[in-house]
C-alpha cells in the first residue's frame, strides 16, 4: 500500500496563489494515477484534478479550470497542485489519493489517501 503526506496548505487572501505538494512511499509512484480532493466544513468530499501515472493525461473540475494547475514529479514521488488566483470559495482541505487503475473523478475508488493540508482564502 502507498502512503500519502500532503503539505503546502496555509493562509492566503484572494487572488493569491499555492502549491500543494503530495509525496508518496511504500509502493512504486510511477504506477499509480493520483488525484486531488478538496472538502470544506459541512460539505461533502469533491474532485478537483486528477492526472495519469506518466502525468500526460489529466482532468480538472468546472471550478478549478484554467486557475489550478496539475503535475507530477515520478523521480521525486511527488505530485502537485498548483493553484493560481485563489477565491474564499476554494477554502477546504485538500486531499490526494492515488489509484492503480488510472485516474477518476470519483473517491470511492481511489486505493490510498493523504491526511489532507488545509487551505484558506481570505476575502
Amino acid at each position: 500500500q502507498v502512503q500519502l503526506v500532503e503539505s503546502g496548505g496555509g493562509l492566503v487572501q484572494a487572488g493569491g496563489s499555492l502549491r500543494l505538494s503530495c509525496t508518496a512511499s511504500g509502493r512504486p509512484f510511477g504506477s499509480y494515477a493520483m488525484g486531488w480532493f478538496r472538502q470544506a466544513p459541512g460539505k461533502k468530499r469533491t474532485f478537483v484534478a486528477a492526472i495519469g501515472w506518466s502525468g500526460r493525461s489529466t482532468d480538472y473540475a468546472d471550478s478549478v479550470k484554467g486557475r489550478f494547475t496539475v503535475s507530477r514529479d515520478n523521480a521525486k514521488s511527488t505530485v502537485y497542485l498548483q493553484m493560481n488566483t485563489l477565491k474564499p470559495e476554494d477554502t477546504a482541505v485538500y486531499y490526494c489519493g492515488a489509484r492503480r487503475d488510472g485516474a477518476s473523478r470519483y473517491d470511492s475508488v481511489y486505493d490510498a489517501w493523504g491526511q489532507g493540508t488545509q487551505v484558506t482564502v481570505s476575502s
